[in-house]
Protein backbone atom coordinates (compact mmCIF):
# COMPACT_ATOMS: atom_id res chain seq x y z
CA UNK A 1 0.00 0.00 0.00
CA UNK A 2 1.60 3.49 -0.61
CA UNK A 3 1.77 5.98 1.84
CA UNK A 4 0.67 9.44 0.49
CA UNK A 5 1.29 10.91 4.11
CA UNK A 6 3.92 13.84 4.45
CA UNK A 7 6.79 13.51 6.06
CA UNK A 8 7.12 9.40 5.48
CA UNK A 9 10.88 8.60 5.28
CA UNK A 10 10.49 6.38 2.09
CA UNK A 11 9.95 8.03 -1.17
CA UNK A 12 7.67 6.21 -3.06
CA UNK A 13 8.84 5.88 -6.84
CA UNK A 14 6.32 4.66 -9.14
CA UNK A 15 7.05 3.71 -12.97
CA UNK A 16 4.17 3.61 -15.02
CA UNK A 17 3.61 -0.14 -17.31
CA UNK A 18 1.15 0.06 -19.88
CA UNK A 19 1.51 -0.36 -23.78
CA UNK A 20 -0.01 2.92 -24.87
CA UNK A 21 2.44 4.73 -22.41
CA UNK A 22 5.55 2.93 -24.19
CA UNK A 23 3.55 4.23 -27.77
CA UNK A 24 3.93 7.85 -26.57
CA UNK A 25 6.87 7.70 -24.84
CA UNK A 26 8.52 6.28 -28.22
CA UNK A 27 7.18 8.95 -30.43
CA UNK A 28 8.98 11.24 -27.72
CA UNK A 29 12.55 9.60 -28.12
CA UNK A 30 12.16 9.37 -31.50
CA UNK A 31 14.60 12.18 -33.05
CA UNK A 32 12.72 12.41 -36.19
CA UNK A 33 9.12 12.98 -34.23
CA UNK A 34 7.75 15.69 -35.81
CA UNK A 35 7.21 19.24 -33.69
CA UNK A 36 3.05 18.48 -33.70
CA UNK A 37 3.29 14.92 -33.12
CA UNK A 38 5.77 15.29 -30.31
CA UNK A 39 3.73 17.78 -28.59
CA UNK A 40 0.42 15.81 -28.62
CA UNK A 41 2.38 12.73 -27.64
CA UNK A 42 3.70 14.86 -24.37
CA UNK A 43 -0.26 15.58 -23.83
CA UNK A 44 -1.06 12.01 -23.70
CA UNK A 45 1.51 10.36 -22.06
CA UNK A 46 0.88 13.14 -19.02
CA UNK A 47 -2.94 11.62 -18.20
CA UNK A 48 -1.31 8.19 -17.78
CA UNK A 49 1.29 10.23 -14.84
CA UNK A 50 -2.15 11.86 -13.46
CA UNK A 51 -4.23 8.85 -13.05
CA UNK A 52 -1.35 7.02 -11.69
CA UNK A 53 -0.88 10.66 -9.11
CA UNK A 54 -4.66 10.92 -7.98
CA UNK A 55 -5.09 7.77 -6.73
CA UNK A 56 -5.03 9.19 -3.28
CA UNK A 57 -7.72 11.96 -3.80
CA UNK A 58 -10.24 12.54 -1.47
CA UNK A 59 -13.81 12.34 -2.49
CA UNK A 60 -17.27 13.64 -1.02
CA UNK A 61 -20.53 11.30 -1.29
CA UNK A 62 -23.52 13.18 -3.18
CA UNK A 63 -26.88 12.34 -3.78
CA UNK A 64 -28.11 11.87 -7.39
CA UNK A 65 -31.14 10.78 -9.87
CA UNK A 66 -30.00 8.55 -12.30
CA UNK A 67 -32.89 8.10 -15.53
CA UNK A 68 -33.71 5.54 -13.16
CA UNK A 69 -33.64 6.16 -9.65
CA UNK A 70 -31.90 7.64 -6.42
CA UNK A 71 -27.79 6.42 -6.16
CA UNK A 72 -24.85 8.01 -4.03
CA UNK A 73 -21.64 9.40 -6.14
CA UNK A 74 -18.82 11.14 -5.32
CA UNK A 75 -17.03 14.52 -6.02
CA UNK A 76 -13.92 14.98 -6.06
CA UNK A 77 -12.69 17.26 -3.47
CA UNK A 78 -11.23 20.68 -4.72
CA UNK A 79 -7.99 20.78 -2.73
CA UNK A 80 -5.70 20.37 -5.59
CA UNK A 81 -2.45 22.19 -7.10
CA UNK A 82 -0.68 21.42 -10.54
CA UNK A 83 2.73 23.66 -10.44
CA UNK A 84 4.64 23.44 -13.77
CA UNK A 85 8.14 23.80 -13.87
CA UNK A 86 9.37 25.68 -16.70
CA UNK A 87 9.34 25.60 -18.89
CA UNK A 88 9.24 21.75 -20.06
CA UNK A 89 6.50 21.10 -17.24
CA UNK A 90 3.92 22.89 -19.64
CA UNK A 91 4.28 20.00 -21.92
CA UNK A 92 2.26 17.98 -19.26
CA UNK A 93 -0.56 20.68 -18.30
CA UNK A 94 -3.11 19.02 -20.14
CA UNK A 95 -3.81 16.02 -18.21
CA UNK A 96 -4.02 17.87 -15.09
CA UNK A 97 -6.34 20.01 -16.12
CA UNK A 98 -8.40 17.72 -18.12
CA UNK A 99 -8.74 15.60 -15.59
CA UNK A 100 -8.70 17.00 -12.11
CA UNK A 101 -11.75 19.54 -11.32
CA UNK A 102 -11.21 23.16 -10.26
CA UNK A 103 -7.41 22.52 -9.96
CA UNK A 104 -5.25 25.28 -8.94
CA UNK A 105 -2.00 26.03 -11.44
CA UNK A 106 0.81 27.58 -10.57
CA UNK A 107 4.63 28.17 -12.00
CA UNK A 108 7.88 28.17 -10.85
CA UNK A 109 10.95 29.26 -13.13
CA UNK A 110 14.72 27.37 -12.17
CA UNK A 111 18.11 28.12 -13.42
CA UNK A 112 21.50 27.67 -12.31
CA UNK A 113 23.78 30.42 -10.80
CA UNK A 114 26.22 31.00 -12.50
CA UNK A 115 28.64 31.70 -9.86
CA UNK A 116 27.85 28.98 -6.70
CA UNK A 117 26.42 26.50 -9.60
CA UNK A 118 23.62 26.46 -7.30
CA UNK A 119 19.38 26.58 -8.36
CA UNK A 120 17.69 29.47 -7.99
CA UNK A 121 14.37 30.62 -8.86
CA UNK A 122 13.84 33.53 -11.99
CA UNK A 123 9.75 32.90 -11.27
CA UNK A 124 7.40 32.43 -9.05
CA UNK A 125 4.18 32.72 -8.95
CA UNK A 126 1.60 30.08 -6.96
CA UNK A 127 -2.10 29.93 -5.60
CA UNK A 128 -2.66 28.98 -1.76
CA UNK A 129 -1.12 25.78 -1.27
CA UNK A 130 -1.75 25.10 2.47
CA UNK A 131 -3.03 21.75 2.78
CA UNK A 132 -3.38 20.86 -1.00
CA UNK A 133 -2.06 17.99 -2.84
CA UNK A 134 0.57 19.53 -5.04
CA UNK A 135 1.33 17.82 -8.24
CA UNK A 136 4.89 19.45 -9.68
CA UNK A 137 5.24 18.60 -13.53
CA UNK A 138 9.04 18.61 -14.38
CA UNK A 139 9.41 16.04 -17.52
CA UNK A 140 12.98 15.42 -17.07
CA UNK A 141 14.73 14.01 -13.56
CA UNK A 142 18.33 14.31 -14.43
CA UNK A 143 20.72 15.61 -11.71
CA UNK A 144 17.86 16.72 -9.82
CA UNK A 145 18.52 19.87 -9.24
CA UNK A 146 15.64 21.61 -10.24
CA UNK A 147 12.94 19.32 -9.26
CA UNK A 148 14.50 18.85 -4.99
CA UNK A 149 14.40 23.23 -5.67
CA UNK A 150 11.02 23.03 -6.72
CA UNK A 151 9.98 20.83 -3.78
CA UNK A 152 11.89 22.88 -1.16
CA UNK A 153 10.10 25.79 -2.74
CA UNK A 154 6.42 24.37 -1.91
CA UNK A 155 7.47 22.96 0.96
CA UNK A 156 7.85 26.44 2.64
CA UNK A 157 3.79 26.90 1.89
CA UNK A 158 2.70 23.62 3.71
CA UNK A 159 1.27 21.62 1.46
CA UNK A 160 -0.99 18.43 2.25
CA UNK A 161 1.81 16.27 0.03
CA UNK A 162 3.71 16.32 -3.19
CA UNK A 163 3.42 13.93 -5.94
CA UNK A 164 6.19 14.74 -8.90
CA UNK A 165 5.61 14.31 -12.04
CA UNK A 166 8.17 13.18 -14.99
CA UNK A 167 8.78 11.59 -18.18
CA UNK A 168 12.29 10.12 -17.89
CA UNK A 169 14.11 9.56 -14.75
CA UNK A 170 17.88 9.05 -14.50
CA UNK A 171 18.92 7.16 -11.39
CA UNK A 172 21.15 9.72 -10.39
CA UNK A 173 17.98 12.16 -9.97
CA UNK A 174 16.23 9.70 -7.87
CA UNK A 175 19.14 9.08 -5.82
CA UNK A 176 19.01 12.89 -4.98
CA UNK A 177 15.26 13.27 -4.58
CA UNK A 178 15.29 10.27 -2.56
CA UNK A 179 18.03 12.07 0.01
CA UNK A 180 16.90 15.57 -0.30
CA UNK A 181 12.82 14.54 -0.07
CA UNK A 182 12.25 11.19 0.99
CA UNK A 183 8.43 12.44 1.91
CA UNK A 184 7.29 13.05 -1.12
CA UNK A 185 6.11 10.12 -4.12
CA UNK A 186 7.56 10.31 -7.52
CA UNK A 187 5.58 8.78 -10.66
CA UNK A 188 7.95 8.50 -13.67
CA UNK A 189 6.76 6.89 -17.38
CA UNK A 190 10.69 5.34 -17.75
CA UNK A 191 13.25 4.75 -15.23
CA UNK A 192 16.61 5.47 -17.51
CA UNK A 193 19.74 4.37 -17.91
CA UNK A 194 22.31 6.58 -17.31
CA UNK A 195 23.51 10.65 -17.27
CA UNK A 196 26.06 10.77 -19.36
CA UNK A 197 29.20 12.88 -19.24
CA UNK A 198 27.24 16.47 -20.22
CA UNK A 199 24.39 15.59 -18.11
CA UNK A 200 21.98 14.31 -20.69
CA UNK A 201 19.87 11.05 -19.72
CA UNK A 202 20.73 8.63 -21.89
CA UNK A 203 18.95 7.29 -23.66
CA UNK A 204 16.48 9.97 -22.93
CA UNK A 205 14.86 12.25 -25.78
CA UNK A 206 16.57 14.87 -25.62
CA UNK A 207 16.26 18.78 -24.61
CA UNK A 208 12.20 18.48 -23.68
CA UNK A 209 11.76 21.75 -23.84
CA UNK A 210 13.54 22.61 -27.47
CA UNK A 211 11.31 20.12 -28.56
CA UNK A 212 7.93 20.96 -27.41
CA UNK A 213 8.77 24.76 -28.10
CA UNK A 214 10.60 24.24 -31.55
CA UNK A 215 13.55 26.04 -30.27
CA UNK A 216 17.23 25.27 -30.46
Amino acid sequence: MINYLMYSKIMELIEISHPLKDHYLTNLRDKNTDFDTFRTSASKLSYFLVVEATKHLTTSEIEINTPLTKTTGVHIENNSVAISVLRAGLGLMDGVQQLIPNISFGYIGVQRNEETAEPENYYEKLPDLVNKNVFILEPMLATGGSLSFAIETVKKYNPKNIHALTVISAPEGIEKIKENHPDITLITASIDEKLDENWYIVPGLGDMGDRLFGTT
